[in-house]
């Protein structure tokens, strides 16, 4: 039992600094510049920006899934208010939730989706940005491994 809780004090405190090493990828959303750090294996999903207390204006987090399906995200151990687009394959937006901080409720892809991006709250909204709009340099995202 020891074991266990020094194994996930050790995952805890590490969680911040595995999302801050993520690749960053730029991205754009029309005439708007998006830094998106890559999240492409399950455990850097897994954390995607759990206990960050801030996110720049400018900065998001793309998640990159193995196959197209209805993914769905959660805000549990998020501090942060984030919106969520959910992308095809050529990163046009399926549709955008928007997802409170330290919930568990499920925030899903309308279809099945190849990515997710995660921008501060009402991001897309602030920008006349909505379904069917496409988010070009997704097509430089890494394969899912």
């Amino acid at each position: 039992m020891s074991r266990f809780i020094v194994a996930a004090a050790v995952f805890l405190v590490s969680l911040p600094a595995l999302a801050q090493r993520a690749p960053v990828l730029e991205l754009s959303a029309g005439m708007h510049r998006i830094e998106a750090e890559v999240v492409n294996s399950e455990r850097s999903r897994m954390v995607g920006l759990m206990q960050r207390e801030y996110l720049a204006p400018q900065r998001g987090m793309l998640f990159v899934f193995d196959a197209d399906a209805r993914h769905c995200m959660w805000m549990k151990n998020t501090l942060i208010p984030l919106s969520v687009a959910f992308l095809d394959g050529s990163g046009k937006i399926i549709n955008i939730e928007e997802m409170q901080p330290q919930t568990e409720n499920n925030h899903c892809a309308g279809r099945p989706a190849r990515f997710a991006l995660e921008m501060n709250a009402a991001w897309f909204r602030k920008r006349g940005i909505g379904p069917g709009f496409s988010i070009s340099g997704i097509d430089r995202a890494p394969p899912a491994r």
